[in-house]
Order: structure tokens, then C-alpha cells, then sequence
């Protein structure tokens, strides 16, 4: 069990939970044993990827044999197949903790987990749970931000992409490109939808050499003046210094041109 839990606690430093760790595997009650809410809700959007810890959650009822005698077994979940959307996760009771219920609700585009912990009663619990999940689907919409970055970062190119200069470089201005989104949607308040802002900023003039990929410059997406993600401005390609073959080229060419 040791063991099993270092492994645990690793896997919650790779996943950044900074307030959960574990003593043992099985959950129940030990000093240095704990976690949070909002840390149990990213444990289950880590898990729900998996595709078999999906299908075993979702499952309502099923029959297992046990020493070849079959026997028909219900999952406690009491949202399942009763609340609309509702495809798992997990429910929990130790002293310590109460009556805990960590729930995963799909309706159109927007997915949901809530969690609710320190419950006195199964009931309290459930009644809990459905109050969040209508919360959040009254409160919040999905919006397509990647849509929104990339016309107003197009905008922006469009006006200031001519304006960058680069000084002592075989080309005298350089592409852009913005880093991609790790997602394309994200659900936001109804009544701050309106309220999405796009800050960019960059830098305007360089020496040469220019590096490919370098990073120049920054996009904020910033909702009702929190910045929810950073994007990095990058160049496109390499610019290289003139050398003093190039001043000669530009000399015969401008020569070239006036005679």
C-alpha cells in the first residue's frame, strides 16, 4: 500500500494538485490523507479521458461471476439514468469526509463536473448535486474562443505586420505566427460573454539575425479583466545580418535602377 500511494502522490505532482496528498490507496481516513474539491474535480477530468474508466463509471448495472456464480451488481450513483446528461463519476462516505458525490454531466456542448463533499445524508448530497448542475447550465455557455484569437490576431497582422522592421537583416521585415490554442472552446458566464478582450503585444523593431521561432511578442484572452491564457508571437522564418556582399548587392541594384 506504501508503495501504491507513492505512486499516487506522484501522479498528483505531475498533474500540479498541490493540496492533495495520500497515505494509502483505498481512501479511507489517515492523518496526511487528503484532498480538495477542485482538486477531486481535475482527478476526474484526468480520469475521464480514459476511456475505460469512462465506460465503468457510466455503467448503471452489470453482472460479474464470482467463483463461476453470477451476480448482478448497481452502481450507488443515484444520478445515473435519472438526471439528464449524467454519466458518472463516483460516490464516497468515510467519517472524515461525509457523504461525497464527484459527478460528470454532458448536456449539448457543455460538460460539467461537480463536486460535492461533507454531506450529511445521501439525500443532501444528491439534492446538492443537481442544484450545481443546473447552476452551471443556466449560468454558463460554451463560446469558440480559437475563432475569436485568430480573427483578432489576423486584424492585427493586417495593420502592424508592415510596421515591424528589422535592422541590418538580408529582409527588412519579418512573418508572425501565433502558437496554438491547447483548446477551442471554453464555457464562459452568460453575461460576460460580451466582455472577452484580445490584448496583443509585440516588438516592433529588431537587429538582425533574427532567429526562426523567436518568441517577439504576446496575446492575452482576457475575460471581465482576468486573464484566462497567454499565447506566444513567434517569427516565422530566419533573417540573417547583411554581410558586406549584401551592402555591395543593394549598392549595384539601386544603381542599376537610377541609371
Amino acid at each position: 500500500m506504501d508503495g501504491f500511494a507513492e505512486m499516487m502522490n506522484k501522479k498528483a505532482k505531475e498533474m500540479g494538485l498541490t493540496n492533495s496528498h495520500f497515505i494509502v490507496p483505498h481512501g479511507l481516513d489517515n492523518e496526511g490523507h487528503y484532498t480538495t474539491a477542485y482538486e477531486l474535480a481535475k482527478m476526474a477530468d484526468y480520469a475521464l479521458k480514459i476511456d475505460k474508466f469512462k465506460k465503468i463509471v457510466s455503467t448503471s448495472s452489470t453482472t460479474i461471476n464470482i467463483n463461476g456464480y453470477p451476480k448482478a451488481i448497481n452502481n450507488t450513483n443515484q444520478l445515473l439514468g435519472n438526471v439528464s446528461g449524467v454519466y458518472g463519476v463516483k460516490t464516497g462516505f468515510t467519517n472524515g469526509a461525509g457523504r461525497c458525490l464527484v459527478t460528470a454531466c454532458k448536456r449539448d456542448e457543455l460538460d460539467i463536473i461537480t463536486v460535492i463533499i461533507g454531506a450529511d445524508t445521501t439525500k443532501q448530497r444528491t439534492a446538492d448535486t443537481i442544484k450545481l448542475l443546473e447552476y452551471a447550465n443556466n449560468k454558463f455557455d460554451m463560446v469558440n474562443i480559437k475563432n475569436i484569437v485568430i480573427a483578432k490576431f489576423e486584424e492585427w497582422l493586417k495593420i502592424n505586420e508592415g510596421r515591424i522592421y528589422v535592422n541590418k537583416g538580408i529582409k527588412n521585415n519579418t512573418k508572425l505566427y501565433l502558437e496554438e490554442l491547447s483548446w477551442e472552446e471554453i464555457a464562459v458566464e452568460k453575461s460576460k460573454i460580451n466582455d472577452i478582450e484580445i490584448e496583443i503585444n509585440c516588438i516592433y523593431y529588431f537587429e538582425a539575425p533574427v532567429q526562426e521561432n523567436e518568441i517577439v511578442g504576446e496575446l492575452k484572452i482576457i475575460i471581465n479583466n482576468e486573464t484566462i491564457d497567454t499565447l506566444k508571437i513567434k517569427t516565422s522564418e530566419m533573417i540573417r545580418k547583411k554581410e558586406i556582399k549584401d551592402y555591395f548587392i543593394d549598392f549595384f541594384e539601386v544603381y542599376h535602377l537610377f541609371r
